[in-house]
């Protein structure tokens, strides 16, 4: 057979030459036999596994305090990689290893939920720079994604699509997981495809979110290498732990019990011992100093340690709880005798550890994203101690901690400056491919490495075209050169870092950073990018960026800040921003929005709707008027509700009864009820919001009518004022995920009669309290 031609994608089918006869038995009948695409012989199967928010100093494998025994065996039997580099948050980082370029590349110089008209904070992936599962699978290789996608534009995330940025769009011909920054792991949002699905089982029966993706998983590959064993796989794992909130069962947690009661600092010179000792750092590597913005462990009040001891535990058993289930993988290749042909790349995590929980940690970290940690005070967090990790709980552990486990480099996620923000341990494990065993890497690399080692390893050329865009090169540096050669001169020896105006840069060993934010700290002023201090760092001497040489060395520091300039104009960082809060915002980011009326109309089955696929009535009087029909006794459930148990609002009916329900974080729940039922036929429900104004979640009056005809009136005092959730969503009918309520009469809150119509207006409210028909039907045809 001829030569294929792999640099232009899809592989153009080419016609059979020659003469056709007539007659299909005459014996001078020949076509040749049909061979399937395939990539290239002896090309591996290929698993990517990227854990979420782990630290360099989190696992057993890179000395952490976590035991991951199954993670240590892979290291043993293949190489761990100990400058292995990440942009410092999830979006970018996930952009930038799917597509071997850099995140402002793609776009993705933020979380999806911030992006902005900037080209390269805009989230949206130039057609030019394909994902590698999409050259994979037009190679020839099966493709499948489970766990995390926090890549599609968060106006493209609704039921309506468009689906091109979502895995099945991206080259992943099957996808099981959720779509978001995080997910409850024992209530997920998943989708199969891009049709939403419900978890096989309940908390209550034991679903765990990292169990079920790893069966899914499992499954996967056992099918594909039954049907189709000589085609190979591409399979990208990203379980959403061990991302807040942190969900594991008490068994796992437990085993931790006292382990962490010394506190973090003392953690950190623990780690820092054990690193040295696997020479995952060298000899000569000092312990960076705790910056004045995290509170010594001897300063945390007696009172509180023990709920931040408890914090860790929870994170601790919940790394170890995902080891196990990456063991599951493992075993499952094992059982299939592909282990040693199985090209394995473990990432341990897509960013530092998180400090976006704060000082003192959260038992719900919805409050700290609405700016209220203050709310959970000590008392408060000292009598949910047994509840973190559990349904109850929505947590994350404190700021200390997150330090501790990026041991023993300065600063956490979102810190793209610095190696604590940045660093991530990496093993690669690939028996038939590499020679060497139990070894260490130390050549710089970087996410971007990733699609043209594995493009290397199959044996396939980067495109020059696919789809019939002609394609921009990518901008990492396929790893395969180290694999057998520790002394290999890095060939990646140059890299820019920026987040939030965090900003550094990597240049043949020599580092210049500056701090410009502090990631717990939300919205407030900041100084002018001008006026932010550089630090300069050599590698070699000084591995932990522990000793600033920039009052030494005035004239390198200043050549490597014209490098990061140099390189931000390259890769589209300017203009730089370092916004927050504002940037969730669409009108004041400029992005597009999905609902961009003031009335949106829905209807029954209509559900898991995103944040950003419903009007946004934060921080403002709103109304929800629906046309319900009653005809077999009392009414009861949810009208629309949005959120969940550990934020949100519901409009529903209980015993006969309207109610509006406003849950503020699980802290309180604020509720309005009818003073009558509703009767029996064709009526309208309306509940209105009546916003006192005066700055961001202030309170408000709830009224509920029947027909026009007010039947209850009532308070709402607080209210959330930047995100309802992470990943609950909207829904006519029937609440899903965890209920906002918690007194619905029926399971998930299954409305009983029908509902025609539900309209949601956002301003102020009609003096009537009752919409005409005619005012409908000029709704529902756009005409608003």
């Amino acid at each position: 057979m001829s030569e294929i031609h792999r640099q232009i994608l899809p592989i153009p089918d080419v016609n059979r030459p020659g003469p056709i006869t007539y007659d299909a038995k005459d014996p001078d009948t020949s076509f040749p036999p049909i061979r399937p695409l395939m990539p290239p012989k002896q090309a591996p199967n290929m698993m990517v596994i990227m854990l979420d928010d782990v630290g360099f100093g989190a696992t057993s494998t890179f000395g952490g305090p976590c035991a991951t025994p199954v993670l240590d065996r892979l290291a043993e039997n293949g190489l761990r990689y100990t400058r292995f580099h990440t942009t410092a948050l999830c979006s970018p980082s996930r952009a930038a290893l799917l597509t071997g370029r850099n995140h402002h590349s793609v776009g993705m110089g933020g979380i999806t939920e911030i992006a902005t008209s900037a080209p390269g904070y805009n989230s949206i992936r130039p057609n030019t720079k394909a994902p590698v599962a999409e050259v994979l699978r037009l190679n020839g290789y099966s493709t499948a994604q489970f766990g995390k996608c926090h890549e599609v534009p968060v106006w493209q995330t609704s039921p309506a699509g468009p689906f091109g940025a979502w895995p099945t769009g991206s080259g992943f011909e099957h996808f099981y997981g959720f779509v978001g920054g995080e997910t409850n792991q024992y209530e997920p949002a998943l989708y199969e495809g891009t049709s939403p699905v419900d978890p096989p089982k309940t908390a209550a029966e034991g679903y765990h979110l990292t169990e079920d993706l790893t069966d899914r998983a499992v499954a996967w590959i056992r099918q594909q290498k039954t049907l189709m064993p000589g085609r190979p796989f591409f399979c990208y794992f990203a379980p959403g732990a061990t991302h807040a909130p942190h969900h594991v069962p008490p068994e796992w947690s437990d085993r931790y019990r006292g382990r962490f009661d010394q506190g973090y600092d003392a953690i950190r010179e623990e780690i820092l011992a054990r690193q040295k000792e696997l020479g995952v750092v060298p000899p000569h590597t000092d312990l960076t100093r705790r910056h004045a913005e995290i509170p010594a462990w001897e300063e945390i009040p007696a009172g509180a340690r023990p709920v931040l001891a408890r914090q860790m535990e929870v994170y601790a058993g919940f790394l170890t709880h995902t080891d196990h289930h990456v063991g599951r993988l493992v075993a499952a290749l094992e059982e299939l005798g592909i282990l040693d042909d199985t090209l394995l790349i473990v990432i341990t995590g897509d960013n530092g550890a998180s400090a976006e929980g704060g000082l003192r940690g959260s038992f719900n970290e919805l409050l700290a994203f609405n700016g209220m940690a203050q709310l959970e005070t000590p008392e408060f967090m000292a009598a949910r101690i047994d509840k973190f990790g559990t349904p109850e709980a929505y947590n994350h552990y404190a700021v200390g901690w997150a330090h501790a486990m990026d041991t023993p480099y300065q600063w956490t996620k979102q810190v793209a400056s610095h190696w604590g923000g940045t660093r991530n341990g990496t093993i690669v494990h690939w028996p038939s491919g590499i020679r060497a065993k139990g070894e260490n890497r130390t050549q710089f690399c970087h996410l971007i490495d990733i699609a043209p080692t594995l493009l290397e390893a199959a044996g396939l050329p980067e495109p020059t075209s696919v789809n019939g865009v002609q394609q921009s090169p990518m901008e990492g540096v396929s790893l395969l050169y180290s694999l057998d050669d520790a002394a290999a001169a890095e060939r990646h020896d140059q890299q820019y870092f920026e987040m939030f105006g965090n900003r550094g840069i990597y240049h043949k060993g020599w580092a210049a950073v500056t701090k410009h934010r502090t990631p717990w700290v939300v919205g407030g002023a900041t100084v002018p990018f001008d006026d932010d201090v550089w630090e300069l760092y050599e590698e070699s001497t000084d591995p932990s960026q522990a000793h600033d040489l920039a009052a030494e060395m005035p004239d390198k520091l200043h050549e490597l800040q014209r490098l990061w300039l140099i390189e931000a104009t390259r890769f589209n960082v300017l203009p730089l921003d370092d916004r927050t809060a504002e940037r969730f915002s669409a009108e004041i980011s400029g992005r597009p929005e999905l609902i961009t009326a003031e009335t949106q109309l829905l209807y029954s089955g209509m559900g898991r709707l995103t944040e950003g696929s419903l009007l946004n009535v934060k921080n403002k009087s709103f109304s929800v008027t629906a046309e319900v029909v009653s005809t077999d006794g009392p009414v009861s459930g949810v009208i629309l509700a949005q959120g969940g148990s550990f934020g949100g609002w519901s409009l529903y009916a209980k015993q006969g009864r309207a109610k509006f329900a406003y849950n503020l974080c699980a802290l309180e729940i604020a509720e309005v009820e009818a003073d009558r039922p509703l009767p029996s036929g064709e009526h309208q429900v309306r509940m209105e919001f009546a916003y006192d104004g005066g700055g961001l979640g202030k309170g408000g009056t709830v009224s509920l009518y029947y027909d026009g005809d007010r039947v209850g009136e009532g308070r709402v005092e607080h209210t959330l004022p930047l995100i309802f959730s992470a990943d609950e969503t909207a829904d006519v009918g029937v609440d899903a995920g965890t209920p906002v309520a918690p007194d619905y009469d029926t399971e998930r809150g299954a409305f009983t009669g029908d509902i025609h119509w539900v309209e949601l207006t956002t301003g102020p409210n009609d003096a009537d309290h009752y919409i005409q028909p005619e005012d409908r039907i000029r709704i529902a045809m756009g005409r608003q």
